[in-house]
């Protein structure tokens, strides 16, 4: 494949799936920029949720090792699947509270209509775009585009997070949040001097960086070879669920709670991230009743914030399996190992992004060995079902040995549900981006461990020191290479 050709579809890829694009493109808004010393953050305004207040910072001891996820509260060691059934609502709380912040309960009213069908690939493949409905009085909703073989099935059913289904609406969204960056200002650091207003829907199709219009065609070609092994694919726009803008309003509060499923749980203080990966569970939800779709096989993906969505989603909803692509910070990183290798903290996360994780995080910055739990938290709640981590070797965002010591920190939860064996990891040759590789290191992941086929590979590698120097020195080697030079 030529280099202009590999850079186009890898572009697509990340369209698709949510990667950090040009605002122009995506329906989500992102702001970072390193915080100015000696400029104040101004509070956010407590949410008051069920769950009601749990010690803080100062009232926690400091655990420089991983929490073990095999300990009880009361210092229980858990030996019986009895025991880790109380052990998981233990985690769950502690991360709800701490982590990602409290969701509203499944809805259970989930209805679907079909919008649009129609074929793609020579007839090879089938599209409908279903518009959901639920939540109080059915008011909230959700469009999806469901992909499958138009021959045979049930068929596993990988959802991805990340853009707009081919023929969706794209829906109103906030106006952009004050410029930060040349101010070196984080998002704790901004109001809006005004109300926030919603800005008109952007006419016509989304349209990929070249112009071209996402269509069922475009987004089919990406997943041919998914199609090809038997699955279904399933896409859906994360920020639909929620806005994914750091703008805050005049009270300090963040706007995004006044957009999508947020206003019709005011109570509860969930994140971001939380919010995309109840969207997931929506969707699982009406694909149990879809005939075409295997409703023992949802498979979540995403990449970059929607991988760390998808990891959140798989912990949180027993009837998903976890393939997280690209996470960086706050994802399969345990916050206690990463920084090294330029690889993002707690500190960046909770300053650049507070808006994606619960309230209550915040405070910790500085202070990661005060933390009750680290991100193998996450993954131990997946157990036993299959979970695969999809990395890059030259993503210096994220740190191979801490998304190791996450792995090894959940491998005991597995191991006890006898399904050790079923969490792994992946590290492809590409930085923070999908490839074809990536897809394929998933299917063979789950056509093992979920599908029961004979798959002659392991999923146990992690990249050595001089592994990751080479594949950065590679990168940039090719990089001047292919950039022009001035005349």
């Amino acid at each position: 494949m030529s280099l202009w050709k590999h850079l186009r579809l890898s572009i697509i890829l990340a369209l698709v799936l949510g990667l950090e694009m040009p605002a122009t493109i995506t329906r989500g808004q992102q702001v970072g920029a390193p915080a100015a010393p000696n400029v104040p953050e101004i509070p956010v305004p407590r949410v008051k949720a069920p769950m009601g207040v749990l010690p803080g910072v100062n009232e926690l001891p400091v655990r420089n090792e991983m929490p073990d996820v095999m300990v009880m509260n009361d210092g229980t060691k858990v030996t019986t699947v009895q025991q880790w059934q109380k052990r998981r609502e233990e985690i769950r709380k502690i991360l709800e509270y701490y982590a990602v912040g409290q969701a509203p309960p499944a809805p259970g009213n989930v209805k679907g209509k079909e919008v649009l069908s129609e074929t793609a690939l020579d007839g090879k493949v089938k599209y409908r775009l279903v518009h959901l409905t639920f939540g109080p009085e059915e008011k909230l909703s959700l469009d999806i585009g469901v992909f499958t073989p138009a021959q045979g099935g049930p068929f596993p059913a990988v959802i991805m997070m990340g853009s707009a289904p081919p023929g969706s609406k794209a829906l109103p969204r906030l106006t952009a949040p004050p410029a930060s960056s040349g101010r070196g200002l984080s998002p704790m650091q901004i109001v809006s001097p005004v109300a926030p207003s919603s800005e008109a829907a952007p006419e016509g199709p989304t349209r990929d960086i070249f112009g071209s219009p996402i269509t069922t065609q475009s987004v089919a070609n990406q997943f041919t070879d998914l199609f090809a092994r038997g699955y279904a694919v399933v896409v859906f726009c994360y920020t639909d669920c929620g806005e994914d803008t750091t703008l805050r309003n005049p009270d300090g509060s963040w706007a995004f709670r006044n957009t999508r499923f947020f206003q019709a749980y005011p109570n509860y203080d969930w994140g971001l991230l939380r919010a995309w990966a109840w969207g997931s569970s929506r969707i699982a939800d009406y694909l149990a009743t879809d005939r075409v779709i295997d409703k023992s096989r949802f498979i979540i993906t995403g990449a970059s914030r929607c991988g760390k969505a998808a990891m959140v989603a798989a912990a949180f909803d027993d009837r998903l399996m976890g393939a997280p692509m690209v996470t960086g910070g706050g994802g399969m990183g345990a916050y206690r190992f990463a920084g090294p290798r330029k690889s993002e903290t707690l500190e960046k996360m909770v300053r650049n992004f507070p808006n994606w994780f619960s309230p209550n995080l915040h405070e910790f910055s500085g202070h990661k060995e005060k933390l009750p739990f680290d991100q193998h938290w996450f993954l131990a709640l997946a157990a036993p079902r299959p979970f695969i981590a999809l990395e890059g070797d030259t993503d210096t965002i994220s740190l191979p040995e801490a998304v190791k010591q996450s792995i090894l920190g959940a491998q005991p939860a597995y191991a006890l549900l006898g399904a050790k064996d079923r969490i792994g990891v992946n590290y492809a040759k590409h930085g923070h981006a999908v490839t074809l590789e990536d897809w394929t290191a998933l299917m063979d992941f789950f056509d093992k461990y979920s599908r029961g086929k004979k798959i002659d590979r392991a999923f146990d590698r992690f990249p050595t020191e001089a592994e990751l120097d080479a594949a950065l020195q590679a990168a940039e080697a090719e990089r001047k290479a292919a950039t022009p030079k001035k005349q």
